[in-house]
């Protein structure tokens, strides 16, 4: 096998992964159609000779996948046989190995050196690329016919802004630059608030930076801004553009328009994390913290300075960039139903894109940001969902969702619970609002693949109430295992399988796991706080599984996309414990600095059989063992971190356990060795808010982590019934009821209703729950006050003239929640 130190990271497809380098030979198959490199893949069939195909450049992967797109097998089988490239078989090869490209997570790219340059543009055709180069320049040159620069000074308000739905010119300049201008690069999706100015829709009033009186107040600024920018580009001061107030919120836009009007002196990049990528990539060196116009500068400066692109048009060395090393971003996957009992099914199968209502609320490009959609989707539904706030909002979030949504996201068509349509990549802008529909108008274009069309082999129950949720990486798994594949030739020519295996492989994180992930990269430490059972430790040891697991493959029983709750899962996080690189430990009050660091303790030995001994506590022999072991993380979750008294447990590890003060060492008093957190060490603690709000923290504490709110979440319980009682309703309408009486701290979490990690289902079952676990901790809250727990619960279950609990049967005690909390809802007495 290969030495995995060879390997390098490519992007291909929106996806990460790890080349093993070809050996100057092609290994071929007896059966299938991918190539391979190494002889000993477990993919090959065991016979005494294989077939070789020559391979003298080793670029022969990379001609393989540019030939066409993976799902385009024609394509690919035509290059195939153009070069001669069968296996054993006679058949085409159209596809690559894991043994030659294993798809990995975008944490496992992170370690990776990335696809040598030299050997990128020695394997880059840029006459692929030429009829992409006239595009570019064609939409730049329809920009400057429709607004020629010389009418900028004085270019109306009305030839510029969206939202103009009446106007005469239905094509104004910021519509060619996110719709119009394809070819250019996108800066589709998000709100308008990017174009600087723009009318809304919905009630005609126009939306612009509050410092200005009104809209030609704000026009005559960002004209004057987006002229003034151009002319520091023309002029060779592009990171001037920074310090111009009138344009600072619109960057993408202002480069857009750059490549437009100043095209030797700029770059078609306008995303700043990507500006940033590549100018890390070119390097190889930190990126230093720049305003978004320096470092397109800096970008500009490198490639001015890289003789292999001597000779190239700007536009030619971008087009390389996003061939030889895309940024790979996060892929969504969303499920959406396509009307109710997949109404709209063949309707979008055959225009190629998912519809989905709320037709009331208007275009959400139109709206400056989410909370002011969020105010008019309320306005729009309160009635329709009884003033249901939880509802109202978990609704508006669903609608929402629709406009985060890029090119190569998956969408999953259901019906019901069970059945699955179809799924798709979004293709072209995304999301739009189709006003010539009759209804439906929120939709997404979509490239549909109904070869997953089949039944899950276990409903998804949560489906039951929701149009639009996130599919997690378990679910995904179902819904692949649930296509059907009739022989095993084709599912080793499968087009969809190619095309989705580094979805199904190196899947993203979770949205509830990513944030965590962030905060870990930006601060090494990080606090899971909120009310009680709102998964907190739960959520803490599903991402140690995930994100460690991913980038320490090198462990056996470890498996990152174990089920929690599934023996995988125990076998996973007993696999991260043995070998060090997750620790748990739960902190109290009696847990002191000689516990965490180090301390006098009673060890085996001397006269009396005992002596007192100093012993390393326990996060200074995981620091030890992680600076041993640079190439790894170490994760040290702390359950119940607010119990334990953090300034005397953490001592002087307070500053090393900042980010910059990584590597740093301090002078421990007891041992008086040298002392360092390494930067591969993190932590994660919990902490329950119903016991300790973090504002009782020490400051110096809370400066150094971050602090990640976990609130109730109900979805899990979508679709999950108890008899007449919907579970869903049930916490929502609670949780709506304590936070008006008390406060957000003391909700109910969802894991209450989850024993063992799966929605309870009886009557007994909820009534027991109720009964031991929510009721005496809704009696803690309220001191004893039954007026006040009438208020949670109602008067059908707490007897006010008796100070008591009302003696109710199961079936009796779960009628009067379903009254009391379904019914009548959140609203509270």
């Amino acid at each position: 096998m290969h030495d995995e130190q060879d390997q390098v990271t490519v992007t291909f497809e929106n996806h990460d992964f790890a080349l093993t380098p070809s050996p100057g030979e092609i290994i071929l198959p007896v059966y299938g159609r991918k190539i391979h490199h190494d002889p000993q893949c477990g993919h090959l069939t065991d016979v005494d000779e294989l077939p070789r195909f020559p391979d003298p450049d080793r670029l022969l992967w990379r001609r393989l996948i540019d030939s066409a797109p993976s799902h385009d097998t024609v394509a690919r089988t035509g290059f195939a046989r153009s070069i001669g490239l069968l296996g054993g078989s006679g058949q085409p090869l159209t596809s690559a190995c894991s043994c030659v490209l294993r798809p990995i997570s975008p944490h496992q790219a992170a370690t990776m050196r990335p696809w040598p340059l030299d050997e990128a543009v020695r394997a880059f055709d840029s006459d692929r690329f030429a009829g992409e180069l006239r595009a570019m320049e064609g939409a730049a040159e329809d920009v400057r016919r429709d607004f020629p620069w010389e009418d900028w000074p004085t270019l109306p308000l009305e030839r510029y802004a969206l939202g103009q739905g009446g106007s005469a010119h239905t094509r104004p300049y910021c519509y060619l630059m996110e719709f119009g201008s394809k070819a250019l690069g996108s800066i589709a999706g998000g709100s308008s608030t990017k174009h600087l100015i723009y009318q809304r829709s919905q009630d005609g009033s126009w939306w612009h930076d509050s410092r200005y009186a009104d809209e030609e107040e704000a026009w005559q600024a960002v004209r004057s801004g987006i002229v003034a920018a151009v002319t520091a580009a023309r002029e060779g001061r592009i990171a001037d553009i920074d310090t111009i107030d009138a344009v600072r919120s619109g960057p993408a836009l202002v480069a857009k328009t750059l490549r437009v009007y100043a095209p030797d002196d700029s770059l078609a990049v306008y995303g700043h994390d990507v500006v940033r990528h590549f100018v890390h990539q070119l390097t190889g060196q930190p990126v230093p913290k720049l305003d978004r116009f320096a470092l397109h500068a800096r970008l500009k400066e490198v490639i001015d300075g890289e003789q292999r692109f001597a000779g190239w048009s700007y536009d030619l060395v971008v087009l390389f960039l996003y061939w030889w090393t895309n940024p790979v971003r996060t892929q969504q996957i969303v499920k959406v139903a396509p009307g109710a009992n997949g109404s709209l099914w063949d309707e979008c199968r055959a225009g190629g894109f998912i519809a989905v209502g709320w037709d009331e609320v208007t275009d959400l490009r139109s709206f400056a940001d989410k909370d002011e959609f969020l105010a008019a989707f309320a306005t729009a539904y309160t009635h329709e969902y009884n003033g249901y706030q939880s509802k109202i909002s978990a609704k508006a979030n669903e609608l929402w969702k629709l406009q985060s949504l890029r090119p190569g996201d998956l969408v999953v068509a259901n019906k019901g619970t069970s059945e699955i349509l179809g799924v798709g990549r979004v293709a072209g802008d995304g999301y739009a609002w189709r006003e010539d529909r009759p209804r439906y108008r929120h939709t997404v274009e979509v490239e549909w693949d109904e070869s997953f069309a089949g039944r899950l082999e276990e409903p998804e129950r949560s489906w039951a109430t929701v149009t639009v949720r996130d599919v997690s990486a378990q679910v995904w798994s179902r819904i692949r295992r649930a296509k059907s594949v009739p022989s095993v030739e084709d599912v080793e020519d499968d087009p969809v399988s190619d095309a989705t295996d580094a979805a199904l492989t190196a899947r993203p994180l979770d949205a509830g796991l990513t944030p965590l992930a962030e905060a870990l990269d930006r601060r090494g430490q990080a606090v899971l706080y909120g009310p009680p059972g709102t998964g907190k430790t739960y959520t803490a040891l599903r991402f140690a599984v995930r994100w460690l697991g991913e980038l320490c493959d090198d462990l056996p029983d470890v498996d990152p996309y174990a089920e929690p709750g599934a023996p995988a899962f125990r076998r996973t996080l007993d696999a991260l414990t043995a070998a060090g690189r997750l620790t748990t430990v739960t902190f109290h009050p009696g847990y002191g600095y000689e516990d965490f660091v180090e301390g006098f303790r009673p060890v085996k030995g001397g006269p009396g059989g005992l002596t007192l001994d100093r012993v390393d506590g326990v996060f200074k022999r995981v620091c030890q063992a992680a600076a041993a072991d640079p190439g790894h993380p170490y994760l040290v979750v702390v359950d119940e971190l607010n119990r334990g008294n953090l300034p005397k447990i953490l001592g002087e590890l307070i500053t090393l356990l900042e980010k910059d003060k990584r590597g740093c060492q301090v002078l421990l008093p007891l041992s008086q060795e040298q002392f360092t957190v390494p930067d591969n060490v993190y932590l994660v603690g919990t902490m329950n808010t119903a016991d300790r709000s973090i504002r009782m923290l020490d400051a110096a504490i809370r400066r150094r982590f971050a602090f990640l709110e976990q609130l109730p979440d109900s979805a899990p319980l979508q679709g999950c019934h108890v008899e007449q009682l919907h579970l869903a309703d049930l916490l929502d309408a609670l949780n709506q009821r304590v936070r008006t009486h008390l406060d957000r701290e003391k909700q109910i979490g969802q894991a209450f209703f989850l024993p063992n990690g799966a929605p309870v289902d009886t009557v007994s079952g909820l009534a027991a729950i109720v009964r031991d676990e929510i009721l005496p901790l809704l009696q803690e809250y309220a001191y004893d006050d039954y007026s006040l727990l009438a208020a949670f619960l109602g008067e059908a279950l707490v007897d006010l003239d008796a100070h008591t609990v009302r003696d109710l049967s199961d079936e009796g005690l779960v009628t009067a929640l379903y009254t009391e909390l379904q019914v009548k809802g959140g609203a509270a007495e």
